[in-house]
């Protein structure tokens, strides 16, 4: 959250426990059955207009403002919404703050950078928005944790961004929860690496860009044009790689399939080109999930009695078990299921809680690569454990005067 607001991290983390059992609860607005859900949208690049174009698709919403610190993105996204609605109504800002504490706005579409997520996402939870924010949902597992105790303290509904966890792998769902490989041992996920330091040259700022609000908490360095054009991802600054880009998708569909999503690994160990050739989660029941070495693209499972998917001289492939998962409420996917949990209070399919999971796992991941050296982990308590240096990447220091507290 920005300059003077005076929540602090023991008032979010002191009571963790309480607040992650309590229910959602209705906000100070309470939507009718035929009463639109108003919408603000920060971070309005390439993949925000692609969310916002989702959010036009819905008869019951109503997109009021876009947000972004390129006058470019915010042109094209304005463009957008009053085209749909044939009006030029639609309002632009650049500093999401606007956003936040508008009056009218029941919810907040947030697609900026990584770097950015929580605390656009917690300031708009303490001004009364529900949240809906893509993926990777934090830059740090701390940062996570503020936002799903946010989530619970202000009684609001948050969803993670991550469609492909329940859309893409529905059928390794229902073949591993249903016992089509017998009890499920190892999982791979195939996705990208960590990220690293930025070193791109600098270049002179186009005039319609605000750097410094870019940055926002990140620390301070010159402009380059590919940083706000989504190639941000690769730099440890502003996100986590593909390790959090798409291991938010492929670590989350393992997860969710193997029936660990609500918990975390206890030891990751890095490749030592010995015993482990891949990066490697063990989970308390045994379960170890490698990033990297599998063979059905970007998952594959093993368990007591086949693999999924069959490999080439593994056996036929198994009939696909008649099991029910339950997954999205209402109609329309993951932003239908947001918006269905935004009129009925219900948690949706991804909750703050269950994205934060996710992302912590990769989080984690991250922190073995850049140390080269195993990790014990307490997913309870949330603590790396004997390792001073390695817990000190569980958090990062922000860019005055920026505070998530």
């Amino acid at each position: 959250m920005s300059r003077g607001n005076g929540i602090t991290r023991r008032g979010f983390l002191g009571k963790t426990a309480a607040i992650l059992a309590a229910p959602i609860v209705a906000g100070s607005r309470v939507l009718g059955a035929n009463e639109r859900i108003t919408l603000g949208c920060v971070g309005v690049g390439g993949r925000g207009r692609e969310d916002l174009g989702g959010f036009l698709g819905f008869q019951e919403v109503q997109v009021l403002a876009v947000c972004d610190v390129v006058a470019g993105h915010r042109d094209l996204a304005k463009a957008m919404v009053d085209q749909r609605y044939g009006t030029k109504d639609c309002a632009t800002c650049v500093d999401f703050r606007e956003i936040v504490t508008r009056r009218g706005i029941d919810a907040v579409m947030i697609a900026t950078p990584d770097h950015w997520h929580a605390l656009v996402a917690v300031d708009a939870m303490a001004h009364g928005k529900d949240v809906f924010c893509e993926k990777p949902e934090s830059l740090t597992v701390r940062q996570g944790r503020v936002m799903a105790a946010a989530a619970r303290r202000y009684g609001r509904v948050f969803s993670g961004g991550s469609q492909r966890v329940w859309e893409d792998y529905d059928w390794f769902h229902r073949m591993v929860r249903g016992g089509g490989i017998g009890e499920v041992r190892e999982a791979w996920v195939n996705v990208g690496g960590p990220s690293d330091p930025c070193y791109l040259a600098q270049e002179l700022v186009p005039a319609g860009v605000d750097w410094d609000l870019w940055l926002g908490p990140a620390p301070w360095r010159p402009f380059h044009p590919s940083l706000i054009v989504g190639g941000f991802r690769p730099y440890r600054d502003y996100s986590g790689g593909g390790m959090t880009d798409w291991g938010c998708h492929g670590f989350g569909g393992a997860l969710f399939t193997c029936g660990l999503h609500e918990t975390g690994p206890v030891e990751i160990v890095p490749p030592d080109g010995k015993e482990h050739p891949q990066l490697t989660y063990r989970f308390s029941n045994g379960v170890r999930i490698y990033h990297g070495g599998g063979w059905g693209g970007l998952l594959s499972f093993r368990g007591t009695e086949g693999e999924v998917p069959a490999r080439p001289g593994g056996g036929p492939e198994r009939p696909l078990p008649e099991i029910h998962i339950p997954n999205y409420k209402g109609r329309g996917g993951l932003i239908g299921d947001f918006l269905h949990c935004v009129r009925t209070r219900e948690r949706p399919f991804r909750d703050i809680e269950l994205a934060h999971r996710t992302a912590t796992l990769c989080h984690l991941g991250n922190i073995a690569y850049w140390l080269n050296r195993p990790l014990r982990w307490d997913p309870v308590r949330e603590e790396i454990l004997d390792d001073p240096e390695a817990a000190r990447w569980l958090d990062r220091p922000l860019r005055e005067p920026w505070v998530l507290a």
